[in-house]
C-alpha cells in the first residue's frame, strides 16, 4: 500500500437519549442510514472540544458531556477512520427536534430520535445493536473494529 495515498480521519460522535430514543441524523434526503451527529477534529482539539463544537454547530445546544463510550476503528478507501463516542448526559435540551437549528445545520437534512423499530438504519451497527440490548451507555469504553 502506498502510504502517501493513505489518511487517517478522527472523529467525534454524541451518544444523546431523548425518553429512551436515540437522537441521529440523516446527512442526505437520499441517504438509507443515521448517524449520530458529531464530525472532525479540528488540528488542535481533544476530543470533548471537538464534540462540543460539532453539536453547537450542527444543532445548536450546548451539550453536557459524560464519559467516553467507544473508539470504533475501521478501514475504508485508503482510509482509517477513528471515531470516538462520547455520553451527552442533558438529553432533555433535545427532545424537541424541531427548534435545533445550529450555524452548520445545514450539513444536516433529518434529526430522528430513533427507536428500536429503526435501528437497521444506524450506523455503525455495533452501536446499534447496543442501543436494542439496551447496552448502549454502559461502564466501560469499549473498542469496536471493523478491517
Amino acid at each position: 500500500m502506498n502510504t502517501s495515498e493513505t489518511k487517517i480521519q478522527v472523529r467525534v460522535r454524541a451518544v444523546i437519549i431523548v425518553d429512551e430514543r436515540l437522537l441521529c441524523v440523516r446527512h442526505k434526503k437520499d441517504d438509507k442510514f443515521l448517524a449520530l451527529p458529531g464530525g472532525h477534529l479540528e488540528f488542535g482539539e481533544d476530543i470533548y472540544e471537538a464534540m462540543k463544537r460539532e453539536l453547537i454547530e450542527e444543532l445548536g445546544v450546548t451539550p453536557e458531556l459524560g464519559k467516553l463510550l467507544y473508539v470504533y476503528n475501521w478501514i475504508r478507501d485508503q482510509t482509517q477512520n477513528i471515531e470516538f463516542f462520547i455520553e451527552v448526559k442533558n438529553g432533555y435540551a433535545y427532545k424537541d427536534v424541531t427548534k435545533l437549528v445550529g450555524t452548520h445545520s445545514f450539513e444536516i437534512s433529518e434529526i430522528v430520535l430513533a427507536d428500536t423499530r429503526l435501528v437497521d438504519e444506524l450506523l455503525p451497527k455495533e452501536v446499534g445493536s447496543l442501543f436494542m440490548q439496551g447496552k448502549l451507555l454502559g461502564d466501560t469504553p469499549l473498542f469496536l473494529y471493523k478491517p
